[in-house]
């Protein structure tokens, strides 16, 4: 698609605005303190607010879209998120000193698409029902073996488009795929919750066969990625976490060759949280830990439980940061996680969510978290994230920003 003159100005005028910010001094500085948290030696705990609820914030128009070509248009929302967050609640973020702009990959997937019945919508949130398509354990032929593919022309047109239309501004780094491990979200929406836990007691044996399945394609995708050599080992962050590090990402934009061994992946499995550790054994690490060993460091968890299971989830190969969501004991998960792994902490989003904000609450709840990492020698990031609603007051994420720096700079 042809790009209008209004909608290349609309790009140069964000892509200033963001290396204004991300040419900035003080982004060596951050980068650094991530490393030193990523290689264990924390100097202070670090901070990242992220997955807000974007129809909140756009009060002043600031988000608005005016690029038409869908990749384009990707671009222009990155950088305008990313430059609104800067200005707004900048806390531990880092801005690379550069414009990226996503390869032409595509993934087939694992054959089955959603089927929902959606009863309530708001914006992008809704309430729904999933169809349950695997049924009966030959159900399993169902799943696909995922097949990825890289249209290097188009990869290359697009490149030298953005080359032409930041020239002078910014370079331009084409950006990868990256993988998530997560197989038991995409089973939960091609099976639906509850009935994947009347499985796990009636029918074991079914759920093995579809986890055995989806892990195949999994891994074939990651194969064939690797073959290509696309992965993503650019990328600054993994599941809202910074990932700058010495071995992987010394640098921005300095990663190694584009294979999965020198790229980070996330894995979780959230419908675990209602169910007791010996399930997240016999049905999750299996899988898992065969996915995580074909990448140079993995991130686990998400808003599932895990002081409760966090023996096991030790065992998985690489693994780097395990998420302390807020329905973990976080004293619990601070004695058991050890020095050498990262407590990646979410702090509740439910208090920036109240019907007037509580900042003492919010000092304390942070506090809480800090002192438990201190009490047990823990590395500690703490990322607020899942935010379903700031009550149409963006202003309420600026004033949690502000406590959480506080906190974190008098560690």
């Amino acid at each position: 698609m042809e790009l209008t003159k209004k909608e290349i100005s609309v790009l140069q005028e964000m892509a200033k605005q963001y290396m204004e910010y991300a040419t900035l001094p003080i982004q060596k500085e951050k980068i650094r303190l991530w490393k030193a948290l990523n290689r264990s030696k924390m100097e202070r705990p670090m901070v990242v607010i992220d997955q807000i609820p974007w129809n909140e914030m756009n009060n002043e128009h600031e988000l608005d879209l005016f690029v038409e070509d869908p990749v384009f248009r990707r671009v222009e929302y990155y950088l305008k998120r990313e430059v609104y967050k800067y200005k707004h609640y900048p806390v531990d973020m880092v801005l690379d000193p550069f414009i990226r702009v996503p390869k032409a990959i595509s993934n087939t997937g694992y054959g089955l698409k959603v089927e929902e019945e959606s009863l309530y919508a708001s914006g992008n949130v809704s309430s729904h029902v999933y169809t349950n398509q695997l049924i009966k354990e030959e159900d399993a032929k169902k799943i696909k073996d995922m097949v990825i593919t890289h249209d290097e022309e188009e990869t290359k047109r697009r490149y030298e488009t953005a080359s032409e239309i930041f020239k002078g501004i910014a370079p331009v780094m084409m950006e990868g795929n990256m993988f998530h491990l997560g197989v038991w979200d995409h089973l939960s929406q091609f099976m639906g919750v509850e009935n994947i836990y009347f499985d796990l007691v009636d029918e074991p044996e079914k759920l093995h066969a579809f986890m055995e399945r989806i892990t195949t394609s999994v891994i074939k995708g990651i194969e064939q990625s690797n073959k290509l050599k696309i992965y993503d080992t650019n990328a600054n962050t993994c599941h809202c976490s910074y990932i700058y590090t010495d071995e992987l990402l010394p640098d921005s934009g300095m990663g190694k060759e584009a294979i999965t061994k020198n790229g980070w992946a996330f894995g979780l499995a959230q419908l675990f949280s209602s169910v007791s550790p010996s399930v997240t054994e016999e049905f999750e690490l299996p899988y898992i830990k065969r996915m995580a060993e074909y990448f140079g460091m993995i991130y686990y968890g998400c808003c599932d439980r895990l002081d409760d299971r966090l023996d096991l989830v030790l065992t998985i190969p690489h693994l780097k940061k395990v998420s302390c969501s807020p329905w973990s004991v976080r004293e619990a998960f601070a004695e058991k996680i050890g020095p050498k792994v990262i407590m990646s902490n979410k702090p509740t989003p439910a208090l920036v969510a109240t019907a007037s904000l509580d900042e003492d609450e919010i000092r304390r709840d942070l506090q809480r978290t800090v002192d438990a990492a201190r009490k047990n020698n823990v590395n500690l990031e703490m990322i607020l994230k899942d935010i379903s609603t700031v009550k149409c007051e963006p202003e309420r994420l600026t004033r949690w920003a502000n406590i959480a720096m506080d906190v974190v700079n008098n560690y």
